[in-house]
């Protein structure tokens, strides 16, 4: 084993032990190994860095950005140890990624949604709950801003209806949080719980809270599955669209919701951002500063307030 390799072994290990789950960038950086190896280089060096980042040759843009900015971590810690080692600058192999335009439900969209979802047919008595279970994963989506992952890894003793609280386990970035819930959420968690007792023993059984029939955690791709198909029934897609409006949107909408808020009522959205971001789970506020921008009403609201401001000066 070399010594470059026992330095990334032990990179991974550290930044794991700190709660990243380093997937992908692990992986990665045992290959990016492997090549050195190849190579027979004892150090890292921004031209070797570079030849790795662009294999394969017809890979996107983005995926060669990602896979050096894995090496150039890497070489930043590593060149305390090895002073040989060259740390890629940065600007090589510039990538900015484009966002998504997300879609902004309004009140009655998602309602339709819903609604759709309580009127999924059954064609099996086992199935009676599956209309229960998206209606209320769905609605829980819409007014928590949860990511959907984290709604599905729920499990029952994550809820608390005594504090009106869930715990968010394992999340995005390795870290748990406490979301509170309105008390119109908790009755409707409270009454689809009650409907899983009534219904066969594996889901009445599940340590999930939203469970498929045979009392597993849901599927994430019958999750979309479902979505696009109620979607398109209610009109938010067409018929045969390929693209549309998404379930991630309905974080957006809770995040821009709250941020309206905020300036309906005087209060300062920079200062309060920290709270949203915290919230949502975001690591860095810039990431939340980011749903500034994404809707016509925030702009408004904005330019507003700026409009204000200079009335002040003048």
């Amino acid at each position: 084993m070399t010594t470059l390799r026992q330095a990334v072994q032990g990179y991974i290990e550290m930044r794991r032990g700190l709660g990243f789950k380093l997937q992908e960038a692990g992986r990665g950086l045992t290959d990016f190994v492997g090549f050195m190896e190849q190579q027979d280089a004892s150090y890292i060096t921004t031209e070797l860095a570079l030849a790795w980042a662009q294999r394969p040759s017809h890979a996107l843009p983005s995926y060669w950005a990602t896979r050096l900015g894995y090496v150039r971590c890497f070489a930043r810690h590593h060149a305390a140890a090895d002073p040989r080692t060259q740390i890629p600058p940065d600007g090589l192999l510039p990538f900015r990624p484009k966002r998504a335009r997300p879609y902004l439900y309004s009140k009655e969209e998602v309602q339709r949604l819903l609604s759709a979802a309580l009127d999924m047919p059954c064609r099996y008595t086992r199935c009676q709950l599956r209309p229960w279970t998206y209606y209320c994963l769905f609605g829980l989506l819409s007014v928590s801003g949860l990511r959907l992952g984290e709604a599905r890894n729920l499990r029952l003793s994550d809820v608390d209806f005594d504090a009106a609280v869930l715990t968010i386990r394992g999340t995005k970035f390795g870290k748990s949080r406490l979301v509170p819930m309105h008390a119109s959420t908790c009755r409707v968690l409270q009454e689809y719980i009650g409907r899983r007792r009534q219904h066969c023993a594996a889901q009445a059984a599940s340590p999930y809270l939203f469970t498929s029939v045979l009392g597993n955690r849901l599927d994430v791709g019958d999750i979309h599955r479902t979505f696009y198909i109620l979607s398109r029934q209610i009109g938010l897609r067409g018929a045969t669209a390929s693209h549309g409006p998404r379930l991630h949107d309905l974080r957006h909408v809770f995040a821009t919701n709250t941020l309206v808020r905020w300036y309906e009522t005087e209060q300062d959205p920079e200062r309060l951002l920290p709270i949203l971001s915290t919230y949502l789970g975001h690591v860095h506020v810039a990431d939340t500063q980011w749903y500034l921008s994404g809707s016509p009403e925030l702009m408004k609201e904005a330019m507003r307030r700026l409009e204000h401001c200079w009335e002040d000066r003048t």
